[in-house]
């Protein structure tokens, strides 16, 4: 669809056509594994085999595409399939510049599997542009950014990193999983690749798992990014397609509503004497706010986290006593989750042990309140 339709129009329309068979609004579920050729020996309705392509992944593939705002989208079995998909872009002897703050299992995937093939990883902080450039200044291959960043919700300056990124000679791959193009456009700023773990609010109701990789413009990077989901084999079948489709169409109005209840909620814990600190960059004592409300347009997102005053067992005593937060990890459903987030990441976390993450759902903001403020009294 074209540029001028609005996102919220996007998400529904975006390849989603009546079925031209029967006429059926609703897309149908194309469960063949392989697909018939003509008596020429020809493919041409463009589908051969269910690993390299079916009707149900096309329309979601071209749908994320068309909410990013770039060209192609491939679609893996998870989010971290597709991060591993990225991964394989580098070779040995090139440099990555990652982020020290980051979802755990990129971070592991990085220091066990990108190091094992000969890649040079690079951290930095990347709150501070200067740390880039200082981490950059012998140029890289790649620089990955994730903003904002799982656990504490610091925000990248997406602009002035992959300025620098650029003229490093990098390519740029952005995390935007937390932000979606709802609240944020990476390619706007330069940025080469969007990945997206799909399991959260594009599926929006913990009941699908996927992951994706955006290109804006180069087409040798999609040539390579397309083949390695062919010969890793690590695809979406097609019901999970069809779901991650079905959810897309209210992927901006879901994102808008628990927006706004997150920021209701930060305001509410800033304020709240139980609570050390908030890391929520709608906030405007966040030290990432200025930028965020420059780069996230769409809203701040619908994650944050805070800080338990007691430590360790106060958090956990919180957590246990909500009742419509639910304890389970994951985030971008339509149900509230709290989570000691250092017991999921384990002994070698960094997150703060007083630290508790939650994933703001669709229920009414007084009722989430009023939950989370019996469990801290």
């Amino acid at each position: 669809m074209s540029p001028p339709f609005a996102l919220g129009t996007l998400c529904v329309h975006a390849a989603r056509e009546s079925d031209a068979t029967t006429g059926a609004v609703a897309e149908p579920i194309h469960l063949s594994t392989t697909f018939e050729r003509d008596a020429d020996g020809g493919y041409p309705r463009g589908y051969r085999y269910i690993r390299e392509g079916t009707p149900n992944r096309a329309a979601l593939e071209s749908c994320v595409a068309a909410l990013e705002g770039g060209t192609a989208a491939v679609a893996f079995g998870s989010g971290l399939a597709a991060s591993m998909a990225v991964w394989q872009l580098l070779g040995a002897g090139d440099r990555v510049v990652v982020p020290i703050e980051g979802y755990h299992g990129t971070l592991r995937q990085l220091h066990e599997y990108v190091r094992a093939r000969g890649v040079e990883v690079r951290s930095a902080d990347f709150r501070n542009t200067a740390a880039v450039a200082a981490a950059l200044r012998d140029g890289a291959r790649m620089v990955w950014i994730e903003t904002p960043a799982n656990p504490l919700l610091s925000i990248t300056d997406l602009a002035a990193v992959s300025s620098l990124g650029r003229r490093a000679g990098a390519w740029i791959a952005c995390d935007n999983t937390f932000a979606t193009p709802v609240c944020q456009r990476p390619f706007d700023h330069a940025v080469d690749l969007v990945v997206h773990s799909a399991t959260k609010y594009f599926g929006g109701h913990s009941d699908v798992m996927g992951g994706l990789v955006v290109i804006r413009d180069d087409a040798a990077l999609l040539e390579r990014i397309r083949q390695w989901q062919v010969l890793a084999g690590a695809v979406l079948a097609p019901f999970d397609c069809w779901l991650l489709r079905r959810s897309l169409a209210t992927l901006a109005l879901r994102l808008r509503a628990q927006c706004a209840t997150a920021l209701e909620l930060a305001l509410f814990l800033a304020a709240h004497p139980a609570v050390e600190r908030v890391y929520y960059p709608g906030l405007p004592e966040h030290p990432g706010h200025a930028v965020a409300a420059a780069q996230m347009p769409g809203g701040f997102g619908a994650m944050l986290s805070f800080g338990v005053r007691g430590g360790r067992e106060a958090a956990l005593t919180v957590a246990a006593r909500a009742r419509l937060f639910r304890r389970a990890t994951s985030l971008g459903g339509i149900e509230s989750l709290i989570e000691h987030r250092a017991s999921i990441e384990g002994p070698d976390s960094k997150t703060p042990q007083n630290l508790l993450r939650v994933s703001i759902g669709i229920e009414e903001p007084r009722d989430l309140i009023a939950d989370l403020s019996l469990a801290l009294a």
